[in-house]
């Protein structure tokens, strides 16, 4: 993938864990003072949900494809929205400031009620924050996925995530070593078999002669010759051969 898509998506996946890591620590300590006899329910779940987005946030660093990043983007997202829902319902729109020495029964005897206000507040703000990022990012997937399979890569939904590029940029491999063993074909194209569909083509009868491969990118084809159009590396250019003949792609 691009250098730019790398440090975007590892500066939101280390956002997205400031701000739950917060959530836990928060909902852990409701946890000790208040479970099994008290608000059980709601702190059980605000345990559960962080829990499972800091696991699959260190997998994804890990290994990921766009379906499946998909999938869990969208997953999580109603997760935290119904975290977001649950703790606006709960705390209503009481002013934290207002209270005075009331306090909150806990299972070994009472806190602070402002106190108690102020950490909700805080679970609610950053609840629909996780839940804002997520809806952005899924969107940046789609889009960023999209934009792949239109530059020539119709398999970028099951590729790794690491070969996406970023707005403005085309489809590249930054180095050989981001493919398993046996993945990566000795011919440098990242599809088994060669080529993908579509990559070894020949111009339409309405271009005149030349094929337009991308905005700026105009290619003039030699008689009796197949154009063969290779993602660029890191983001580049692609490289534009003619081959003698017709390439067939398998």
């Amino acid at each position: 993938m691009t250098q730019l898509f790398r440090a975007m998506r590892l500066y939101g996946h280390v956002t997205l864990l400031l701000l739950t890591a917060t959530v836990l620590g928060i909902a852990a300590y409701w946890a000790s003072i208040f479970l099994p006899n008290i608000r059980h329910d709601y702190s059980i779940f605000s345990l559960i949900i962080p829990s499972l987005t800091i696991v699959l946030l260190l997998v994804g660093l890990q290994w990921s494809t766009p379906r499946t990043e998909a999938f869990f983007l969208f997953i999580l997202g109603v997760l935290w929205l119904a975290e977001a829902a649950w703790t606006t319902d709960i705390i209503g729109n009481t002013q934290c400031d207002s209270l005075g020495s009331q306090q909150v029964p806990t299972k070994s005897g009472s806190i602070s009620e402002r106190s108690w206000c102020y950490e909700m507040r805080v679970v609610q703000a950053f609840s629909w924050m996780i839940f804002c990022l997520y809806a952005i990012f899924l969107w940046i997937l789609i889009s960023l996925t999209t934009r792949a399979k239109v530059f020539g890569r119709p398999y970028a939904w099951a590729e790794p995530i690491i070969e996406l590029p970023w707005f403005g940029q085309l489809p590249g491999y930054p180095e050989g070593g981001q493919y398993p063993q046996g993945m990566y074909p000795p011919n440098g194209y990242g599809y088994p078999g060669g080529m993908p569909m579509g990559m070894g083509m020949q111009p339409m009868g309405g271009y005149g002669g030349g094929a337009q491969i991308a905005p700026g990118y105009v290619v003039q084809q030699t008689p009796g010759h197949s154009v063969v159009i290779q993602p660029g590396m890191n983001g580049q250019p692609p490289t534009v051969t003619q081959v003698p003949g017709t390439v067939s792609s398998i």
